[in-house]
């Protein structure tokens, strides 16, 4: 996956007045605003969910970027309490949150199926205040994608999700993913099996189909849509085309147009008004974003913004430290070392724009501990925001870093 888009954005100047719809039902569900964090492997685990969640809280029109009073604290006590032992506060009323459900990583339904109930925790762990939140499954049985959905519902979910547009060779080996866009007739049970195994609304995300000689998305979503399902979720790329070139937005007006049930647009959403774009384009129900959540923040902020006052605030660097220092605690407080791994694949994200950010993504990488990483990402910003510019070292040519998951847009 790229680090960033190839192409420039589909995204032209949207009709006056348009705007991303206020909310978006879902069978019992209602999502308010219409936007979505899109399923991310290694990416959307609880600790990141929750950072997004609290990123997104909009309390005036002039509200600065950083998270409510008190917010990084109280995530930082109950990641240290453990998921489910201690119910968490809900900082603010989800109603002004700017992003309206959250996702899980695809989860494999195999592995859901076949782990002992007192291990399937750490597949589905979730805090209180992440509802509405849906579990993405992927496979290719009928029987065991429904067996692992009754799990997911009785472990509190509000909606479950399939996910059919994995690009991931090791998914698609498996005839999972993106894998099974060559087998409908595979499909169309997996749908019916799930559907009669679940009474919590059920969604299916996807791409265009395997290749451009293979589109599919169409008579799949009315597949979808015959079979009882209540949403779809459309990635606008084919499987061919992994996250390269533009997404077709084309191919989302289309299968809105063909079905009743809502649908959801996913691809190339960087700003709010490619969102807004998106759209007025489509007609689409809601929006779903992966790849810039990751790099900004505060994305689903900024369009909650743009809806209410037709501007948004960008964010400065005392903003993004705050956020990086939250999100980097939230990570050394879940484990006893932190995640370094995981504190490293987000630094370069999370640095993208700020001045001599270069210096900060190598003292990262060199460190070994999760905390030693903590400490150079404070003792780089206090030196920016004190107006002494960090040294800048030494980078000797490599290639960069594998900076995004096999999944998610």
């Amino acid at each position: 996956m790229k680090k960033f888009w190839e192409n420039p954005a589909n995204a032209t100047l949207a009709p006056e007045g348009a705007r991303v719809p206020e909310s978006l039902q879902i069978g019992n569900v209602r999502i308010s605003p219409a936007t979505i964090l899109a399923p991310m492997a290694g990416v959307t685990d609880t600790v990141f969910r929750r950072f997004i969640r609290n990123a997104s809280f909009v309390r005036s029109p002039h509200d600065v970027m950083a998270p409510p009073d008190g917010a990084a604290e109280l995530l930082q006590e109950q990641m240290a309490d453990g998921a489910g032992q201690h119910p968490p506060a809900v900082f603010k009323n989800k109603e002004i949150s700017g992003c309206g459900l959250l996702m899980t990583e695809f989860t494999s339904a195999d592995g859901l199926f076949r782990t002992r109930e007192s291990k399937r925790k750490r597949y589905l762990t979730f805090y209180e205040d992440e509802h509405p939140i849906s579990a993405q499954l992927f496979g290719s049985d009928p029987y065991t994608l429904a067996e692992s959905a009754k799990i997911v519902e009785d472990a509190g979910f509000d909606l479950v999700d399939l996910n059919l547009g994995c690009p991931a060779k090791r998914v698609v080996k498996c005839n999972g993913g993106s894998g099974l866009l060559k087998d409908l007739p595979v499909i169309g049970k997996i749908f019916e099996a799930v559907r009669a195994a679940v009474k919590i609304p059920f969604t299916v995300k996807f791409r265009l189909g395997w290749d451009d000689d293979n589109i599919v998305c169409v008579p799949l979503a009315k597949m979808a849509e015959d079979c009882g399902l209540n949403g779809v979720a459309l990635h606008a790329r084919t499987r061919e085309q992994g996250y390269s070139g533009n997404a077709r937005w084309e191919w989302i007006a289309a299968v809105k147009d063909a079905i009743k049930i809502p649908v959801v647009g996913n691809g190339d959403i960087r700003t709010p008004e490619d969102a807004i774009a998106m759209v007025a384009q489509t007609g689409c129900d809601g929006v779903m974003i992966g790849r810039t959540a990751a790099s900004n923040p505060w994305i689903f902020r900024q369009i909650r913004q743009h809806a209410e006052t037709g501007r948004y605030d960008q964010p400065t660097d005392a903003d993004r430290y705050q956020m990086i220092r939250t999100y980097f605690k939230m990570l050394v407080d879940e484990t006893m070392h932190g995640s370094p791994g995981k504190m490293k694949q987000f630094v370069a994200w999370f640095t993208h724009g700020v001045p001599n950010g270069t210096a900060l993504r190598r003292a990262c990488y060199d460190a070994h501990t999760g905390p030693a990483i903590l400490a150079s990402v404070e003792r780089f910003f206090e030196e920016l925001l004190s107006g002494h510019a960090p040294a800048q070292p030494f980078v000797s040519p490599q290639p960069e870093m594998d900076l995004l998951p096999a999944c998610g847009d």
